[in-house]
């Protein structure tokens, strides 16, 4: 059976682009599925999901209402928010096997919302007007593919009929790939799952706790804690494919507290307890708070103790003050975990930085930390408290056997 590809857009507007990019795959010898999130005009090619179907899939009281208005912004995220539940039911039932978008401003906002749906490793590819930009909020922590449409999406000429076509070869290539991938490759590893957390300042101890891991038999996955990569981890252990976390490095909290730049949002270390699954938790790198270069930081901040990574970072100490709230937030965090989970505290330094003679060796706001992290914990959290340094190879060994007992 021929793979199918999935062309999701805006027909009302688009039409002639993505019948298009429908002949190209259909010459390259793929079946296609046309599907319309258009929404204010009629179509001009005629699709094979209608938009009636595609909203269908929300059953929302409000979607006619919406549409009888005519407001842009509110279709175009009604339409996003029935693009991706209907996409990701046919990628469920393996009625399409890649997807394709061309777009701009709204027809990406709404391509992308339903890719963000769909599993690591479909074939996803958004040719947009914006791809040249700040794309971050568009790809989220998913595998979208971006790609600069150079000149707006309207209408075929000499420069979107070159790019068109080379869009349709990439979404041909990545499917024809995940093809031979599914139809080629030996077993599945079944290996448990681990996802780790990991900062320059804790690359030791996540590399020697990876190796024991690895060693016990689990494979593991290390996300550099740089607020995207937090948002990442938290979304693969929604997925349901990992069996445990190696929280070492919860730095990103510190930095939504206090301002920074590399911040995970609200709901980091908050997947593990939806997942319900064994984890330890470490206060790594809660000593500092990231900023750009030195120029960068706030005003506010003025009279604080600073260390300048390099030219395009600059590393803030968190004060007693800061370090006692985000104890609290950590327990509030963990206690919401049903699975066992341990928290450890390397009492020697918990970053590179905060060992005794480093430029954030602060013993009081250390003290803050982990009195208040074991203050707030529920009684029945076990908590271990080494003297060692955080990158020591003996708190590593405790991390990992730590969650290998949880693992049983």
């Amino acid at each position: 059976m021929n793979s199918t590809i999935a062309i999701l857009g805006t027909f009302d507007t688009k039409g002639a682009e993505n019948a298009f990019i429908a002949e190209h795959l259909k010459t390259q010898g793929f079946a296609t599925l046309l599907i319309d999130v258009g929404s204010l005009a009629d179509p001009a090619i005629v699709p094979d999901v209608s938009r009636t179907e595609v909203l269908a899939a929300l059953d929302d009281s409000e979607t006619d209402a919406i549409l009888a208005r005519q407001d842009r912004g509110e279709c175009v995220t009604l339409m996003g928010r029935a693009a991706a539940v209907i996409v990701a039911r046919l990628e469920s039932e393996n009625q399409i096997h890649g997807i394709i978008s061309l777009g701009g401003g709204g027809g990406t906002a709404i391509a992308t919302t339903a890719m963000r749906a769909l599993p690591l490793g479909f074939p996803k590819l958004m040719v947009s007007t914006l791809a040249s930009g700040q794309t971050a909020h568009y790809v989220g922590t998913s595998d979208i593919t971006m790609m600069p449409a150079i000149v707006d999406v309207s209408g075929i000429n000499r420069v979107s009929r070159l790019i068109f076509s080379n869009a349709a070869g990439a979404i041909a290539g990545m499917v024809n790939s995940a093809t031979r991938r599914q139809s080629t490759s030996a077993p599945l590893d079944e290996k448990p799952l681990i996802v780790a957390s990991m900062f320059g300042n804790t690359t030791e101890c996540v590399t020697e706790a990876k190796r024991i891991m690895e060693a016990a038999g689990y494979e593991v996955l290390v996300f550099a804690a740089t607020g995207s990569g937090g948002r990442a981890m938290e979304s693969l252990i929604d997925s349901g494919l990992i069996s445990g976390v190696l929280d070492i490095t919860t730095t990103e909290w510190a930095d939504e507290l206090v301002g920074g730049v590399l911040n995970a949002g609200p709901d980091r270390l908050s997947a593990t307890a939806r997942a319900k699954i064994p984890a330890i938790v470490v206060p790594g790198c809660l000593d500092m708070v990231n900023f750009g270069e030195r120029d960068s930081v706030p005003a506010q901040f003025a009279d604080r103790n600073f260390y300048v990574h390099n030219e395009q970072v600059t590393l803030m100490r968190t004060n007693a003050a800061e370090c006692t709230e985000l104890g609290r937030i950590l327990a509030e965090k963990i206690n919401a975990y049903s699975a066992p989970v341990t928290v450890l505290i390397p009492g020697g330094s918990i970053s590179v930085i905060s060992a005794p003679g480093q430029p954030f060796h602060n013993p009081a706001a250390d003290t803050a930390l982990f009195e208040s992290l074991k203050s707030n914990l529920r009684d029945d959290i076990p908590v271990i408290e080494s003297e060692a340094n955080i990158n020591d190879d003996s708190f590593a060994q405790l991390c990992a056997d730590a969650l290998i007992e949880k693992l049983g």
